[in-house]
Order: structure tokens, then sequence, then C-alpha cells
């Protein structure tokens, strides 16, 4: 998690390989036996990460027959994972979206990718009567939104003290605001 690390202490425009290397206790030559370069680096980092939490995600939900329970059972963890890594907390949420076009187009494939997770089982949404198109996305989106902001307030060791607000913005759409209260203050 050496970039990790560098691109917490650092950002993204001032962490250089030598920084990154350093944090490794590798040399120049060795990184660039693994890497083409800082991005190739910071790719792999970030897919890496994104599949941690994927899967923090999926294990707190599979053993949930609940949509809503499961929902919620997913949140805790994310935000459970993030708050114990700020390094690799700051990498998804902050850095993605600092780091160049390419590399933001890998930020916005990652978030997309958890929106089937919220997709799957969950109810009509309560707000709208029906599907409204997107709405998915727009909940997975406004997390990450959320998220970020915190993040970016240095708010990382405490991102778990968010979990009611996160997770009555993502289920209210869906089950409306009393029953998305209730479910919350039930946990």
């Amino acid at each position: 998690m050496s970039i990790a690390e560098s691109l917490h202490e650092h950002g993204y425009d001032k962490t250089t390989v030598s920084l990154i290397t350093t944090h490794a206790r590798v040399s120049k030559s060795d990184f660039y036996r693994h890497f083409a370069s800082k991005d190739v680096c910071f790719l792999a980092a970030y897919d890496d990460a994104v599949e941690l939490l994927r899967g923090q995600v999926l294990a707190a939900c599979a053993a949930r027959d609940d949509w809503a329970d499961g929902v919620c059972a997913a949140l805790i963890a994310a935000l459970g994972f993030l708050a114990q890594d700020p390094a690799r907390a700051d990498l998804l949420l902050v850095e993605g979206l600092r780091a160049g076009p390419g590399i933001y187009d890998r930020f916005q494939t990652a978030v997309q990718s958890f929106v089937p997770l919220l997709r799957d089982g969950a109810p009509t949404p309560a707000l709208a009567g029906k599907s409204p198109e997107g709405i998915d996305e727009a909940v997975v989106g406004g997390v990450v939104s959320l998220l970020s902001r915190r993040v970016l307030a240095g708010e990382i060791e405490q991102l778990e003290r968010f979990f009611p607000d996160v997770a009555e913005f993502t289920l209210t759409p869906y089950l409306g605001i009393a029953e998305a209260r209730r479910i919350i203050s039930a946990r």
C-alpha cells in the first residue's frame, strides 16, 4: 500500500515514484520492473482497494435475507473498512477523482460496479411509486459523494458515525423516510 500512503500524505500531484519507493523500501528499478509508471501503479492499487471493499460489502450482506438489512450491513462494513485504513479511503474516495481523466474513468466504473449490489432485491422505490430510471445510480453516487466530502474534511477515522445519515439517504427512496428511520433505529 505504499502508493496509498504516499497519496494520503502528499496527494496525487506531489506523489512521485521516489516517494512510493521510499514508502515501499524498494529501489526504483524494482518499481519499474512491476509498473511502467506512477499511473499504472495507482491503477493497480486502486483496483485492489475496490476489490477489497467489494469483498467486505459482499461478505456483510451475503447471509441477509432482507434487502434493507443487507444494505445496512453492507454500509456498516464499508464504513468500517474505510475508517480503519485512511490511506486506502483517500485512495478510493479522493485521489481517484484527482488523478486525471483515465483514472477518473476507472473511478466512475468502480462506482457503477456497486449499483447492481444495491439494485439486487430492492423494492420498488416508495417515493416514485415506480422505479425511475437511474435511481440506483443516483443513490450509489450520492453515497460516494457524501463519503468523499467526509474524507476531504479529515473525518476518515470517524466515518462509522455517519452510518445513520448514509443509511437514511440510501433506504429512503425505496422505503420512505419513516420506514428507513425505523430500520436504522433498530440497529
